[in-house]
């Protein structure tokens, strides 16, 4: 008896991965402006979430980071119920650490861990 292999449902390939445009946004407006200018301080820096990335960036970790990655990855979903894959997590973790040296510029915490104050 040959075995049926189970390909994904159509809903599953063709999933939306942008945000729906909003009624106040006129359809013919540009998607992509372009190279922006940095962000204001006021204005929080976002990660870009569940969106085609066409950008790759390689990053090398210790069997020890992966192995934390992938625990506090696992945490989150068992104890506060939010599933992510690690990209976004390492994305989420980038604009937090961005966001934090806008703000606090020297006294940011990246910035004294690179500088190995803390």
């Amino acid at each position: 008896m040959a075995r049926r292999v189970r390909l994904p449902s159509a809903d599953d390939l063709f999933r939306p991965t942008t945000e729906p445009a909003s009624a106040a946004t006129p359809p013919s407006a540009p998607q992509d402006p372009g190279p922006a200018a940095p962000a204001p301080a006021e204005t929080p820096r976002r990660p870009s979430g569940r969106v085609k990335h066409d950008e790759k960036m390689t990053v090398y970790v210790t069997s020890a980071e992966l192995l934390d990655i992938e625990q506090a990855r696992l945490r989150m979903r068992a104890e506060h119920g939010v599933a992510v894959d690690r990209g976004r997590l390492v994305r989420e973790a980038v604009a937090l650490a961005l966001a934090d040296l806008e703000t606090r510029g020297a006294d940011s915490a990246i910035l004294r861990r690179l500088n190995g104050e803390g």
